[in-house]
């Protein structure tokens, strides 16, 4: 989760105003433990190099990317593209799923168009966080 909050703190915090970025903190960090740590049922699956994790993803309710993030180092070199086609594939071939969908950050919103997602509506904002509704269609 330090990974998400570095790289959302570099690249998604300058657009959200501070109850953005407390939503979003109180989402990647535990109150209790004082640590960063994804709290609930969140499949995540990471791309590592050299033994550091450079990439995750992770889903909700089966079929919703909750978070995508690509360490600052690593960025325009296909990881956040091959990590959403192991998901696409484990969740078409592994869970029968025929479609994902995304609450993409402003900053994001042209990544996903590139993949193949569409939007479900125009940018919302919900406790301070700024979003895009997306969905594919597997």
């Amino acid at each position: 989760m330090q990974l998400a909050w570095d790289t959302f703190m570099m690249y998604e915090a300058p657009d959200y105003d501070m109850q953005g970025v407390q939503s979003f903190r109180e989402f990647v960090k535990d109150p209790v433990l004082k640590k960063m740590f994804l709290r609930g049922a969140y499949p995540v699956w990471a791309a590592v190099e050299n033994g550091i994790i450079v990439g995750i993803v992770s889903v909700r309710n089966r079929n919703h990317i909750s978070l995508l993030f690509v360490d600052a180092d690593h960025h325009h070199r296909g990881i956040a593209t091959a990590l959403l086609k192991t998901l696409f594939s484990y969740a078409k071939e592994e869970m029968d799923l025929s479609e994902i969908t995304v609450n993409a950050a402003p900053y994001a919103v042209g990544f996903y168009h590139k993949i193949g997602f569409i939007d479900l509506e125009k940018e919302k904002t919900t406790d301070g966080i700024r979003y895009t509704p997306m969905i594919i269609h597997l």
